[in-house]
């Protein structure tokens, strides 16, 4: 999140509204990272440079003297501390503490107000798209004794209220999320105003979000049977919503809610529509909340994001994400937007977890077309739920210790198949119906036995006859005559190797016997060459090799940002960048638009176009696009206004996405600089933020594009 100077830089300069400014205020205080004494600090210091006008530094100071009285009250770090900060003052405090805000400018509200002389605002919990929620103290309940004084409230961001539409958004949500009282969808109680103040109050969940889950740091999935109750609740909750004519229409992991009471509420239905238009509700074609523009592009379906009259298999398509998600630790279009993906023709892959009904279900979810999505949330879970399955069948009462005996068998065979030295020209166990049998046996609980061919077999194939060995004991052979088991294969072998090749930007996978890579080497060096070394390390069976040849002018580039790329594969690319069209073919004319997406913490988006005439052109940041602080897994599309248009010379060009914890630069660098100067003080400047930050937030991704001119 941006820093309170940041923040106030960017009002100064114009680029935030003052309305825009207010609404970013509450969230930058209580996500800066910064106690009350500090920000006191930042704020002096930056009044004492460019002060800010007499009513905004009054309600900034103000603001942050009540961050620090709730702070206390929670026990936080402030607790006893007497912090005395010399910063400019315009008016004494008392005066500064009872300032009516000046004409003509909306109210503020934040941490440590009242609303209606009811609501006391304790903490910011979250700001959405259309308002700040709040954790707040309702004071009529604990004069009343009541065992849960709290609940939370939606604030209207003051940016909304000048839009006539945003009023109605917040009272439809609340008329609609209490139509929708369900166990699994949080309970919305009222909605009201004070003065120009307009919220929406709920229910105050303990617990959190479902998006913090699975964005924990390490997280590569569960298994099914763990998150079946997370997938039933988010069914539940939808199938009751859908069933009263409503589509969420923003459904996303931020909007599931895991309480510590282990239940699933889904919340913020407020850009839901209604897709049944019953003839009481005659308002309802007075307002579309779609016409606010709020959506999340990576679990928004195509119809969605091309604007198209919603409907339930919209919400489906989410659910499958979040599903996909669960499952495997990571989204199944690798955050790519639906038309992104489907442009793409990316190819889903099939989570290793899940049966052939369930991949069934999921992939059906998850299809680009309405038509051939799952039809309805019912039938979702019905074919994805396998225990609930089990049930209606009878055989979840079989399982027993039996099931115990099967899943021991069965680790008994996974250890003989990856034992078994001996394979045929298929890669199968020569063994196979051996360890089968083995494992059928000890299922069943019957003692090891000789393998009996079924009767069947028996008539249908003559018996054979004895073979030399089986007649002489004497001439079978000795056991150190048996084929020595193949050295195994893992990333300490292979990675020595990718680090001695020149000019190259490598990352490797291993499983088993068999080594994936992936990434950059020069055309001098050649792929081939790669792919024959690493054929011939001990332990490779098979060799997946995704390496591009890039031409020898990228060699300084790769010298420098290869290790922040090869950290970002091995991390499962947390940030991505994409050339349109795929496959980065472009012509004289056609403009450079490029995809990107970013990892799961705070960071600053640097994208680089590095030409063939030896210049680096800086998009972002640059002239034309200046902000570059973006929050956890942000996608944004960059260059779709015309901004950057291919010309001469043509050839093999490349585009550089580069992801910081902290602004490369202090200072703008011109929109074009030549690459040499570029790279001395990118390297430079990498170092210093790696020694400050650590090395892990530093990652990088390439996009090798190939221009020409355009034939008549």
């Amino acid at each position: 999140m941006a820093s309170l100077a940041h923040v106030i830089r960017e009002y100064q300069s114009g680029e935030l509204s003052r309305d825009e400014f207010v609404a970013q205020l509450d969230s930058t205080l209580t996500t800066d990272g910064l106690g009350p004494a500090q920000l006191l600090e930042m704020l002096g210091a930056v009044q004492r440079k460019t002060p800010l006008p007499e009513d905004l530094y009054v309600e900034v100071r103000r603001r942050i003297e009540q961050l620090r009285v709730s702070n206390v009250a929670a026990g936080g770090d402030e607790t006893g501390m007497q912090t005395t900060v010399e910063i400019p003052s315009v008016r004494s405090s008392s005066a500064a503490s009872n300032a009516a805000p000046p004409a003509g400018h909306d109210q503020i509200k934040g941490t440590g107000d009242t609303l209606n002389n009811r609501f006391v605002l304790e903490e910011c919990l979250g700001v959405g798209g259309m308002g700040t929620v709040y954790k707040a103290l309702d004071l009529r309940k604990l004069e009343a004794s009541d065992r849960k004084p709290y609940l939370a409230i939606k604030v209207l961001n003051v940016q909304f209220r000048g839009n006539p539409n945003s009023l109605v958004a917040l009272q439809r949500e609340a008329r609609k999320a209490q139509v929708l009282a369900h166990r699994n969808i949080i309970t919305v109680y009222d909605f009201d105003r004070d003065g120009p103040i307009v919220y929406l109050t709920m229910e105050y969940l303990s617990g959190k979000p479902l998006s913090q889950l699975l964005r924990t740091p390490g997280y590569k999935g569960m298994p099914v049977r763990a998150a079946l109750p997370i997938v039933r609740g988010m069914c539940s909750a939808l199938a009751y919503a859908h069933e009263r004519g409503f589509v969420h229409c923003d459904f996303k992991p931020a909007n599931v809610f895991l309480t510590t009471n282990a239940e699933v509420k889904v919340i913020d239905f407020g850009i839901a529509r209604v897709f049944q238009r019953p003839e009481e509700e005659s308002d309802a074609t007075v307002f579309d909340p779609g016409s606010l523009g709020a959506l999340t592009p990576a679990y928004a379906s195509p119809e969605m994001i091309e604007h198209r009259e919603p409907d339930p298999r919209d919400d489906i398509y989410a659910l499958g994400c979040i599903t996909y998600e669960l499952l495997t630790g990571h989204h199944p279009f690798d955050r790519l937007s639906a038309t992104q993906a489907r442009n793409a023709n990316f190819k889903l892959q099939r989570p290793p977890n899940i049966d052939a009904r369930q991949w069934r279900a999921l992939h059906s979810a998850l299809s680009f077309e309405r038509d051939k999505r799952m039809p309805s949330v019912v039938r979702f879970i019905a074919e994805f739920d396998d225990e609930a399955r089990a049930e209606k069948s009878g055989t979840l009462a079989k399982v027993g210790l039996g099931g115990l005996a099967v899943v021991c068998a069965a680790a008994v065979g996974v250890f003989a198949f990856r034992a078994a030295p001996d394979r045929d020209r298929s890669g199968k166990p020569a063994a196979a119906a051996e360890v089968g049998a083995v494992a059928s046996q000890e299922a069943s609980s019957v003692p090891a036995a000789p393998i009996v061919v079924p009767s069947s077999a028996q008539s249908a194939a003559p018996p054979a006859a004895p073979s030399s060995a089986q007649s002489t004991p004497q001439s079978a052979p000795p056991v150190a005559q048996a084929a020595a088991p193949k050295p195994a294969l893992t990333l300490a072998t292979v990675e020595p190797v990718l680090a001695q090749v020149p000019c190259s930007a490598l990352a490797a996978s291993v499983q088993d016997h068999a080594l994936t890579v992936r990434g950059y080497v020069s055309e001098r060096y050649g792929a081939a060459h790669l792919k024959d070394t690493l054929s011939a390390l001990p332990g490779v069976d098979t060799l997946t090799s995704e390496v591009e040849p890039v031409a020898q002018d990228k060699c300084d580039t790769l010298k420098v940002l290869a290790p922040y790329w090869v950290r970002n594969w091995q991390t499962g690319r947390a940030a991505s960048l994409n050339v349109r069209p795929a496959g980065g073919q472009l012509r004289d004319g056609d403009p450079l638009i490029v995809d990107v997406t970013t990892p799961g913490y705070d960071s600053y988006v640097n994208v680089d176009y590095y030409q063939l005439d030896g210049s680096v052109v800086h998009m972002v940041p640059g002239p034309r696009a200046r902000d570059n602080q973006a929050p956890p897994h942000y996608a944004a599309t960059i260059g779709s206004g015309g901004d950057w248009v291919i010309a001469k010379p043509f050839g093999s060009e490349m585009v550089v996405l580069l992801i910081t914890p902290a602004p490369l630069f202090d200072k703008p660098r011109p929109e074009s600089e030549a690459r040499a100067d570029y790279l001395r003080a990118l390297d430079t400047r990498l170092a210093q933020i790696a020694a400050k930050s650590g090395q892990n937030h530093i990652v990088a991704d390439f996009a090798p594009i190939t221009t020409k001119p355009r034939t008549p």
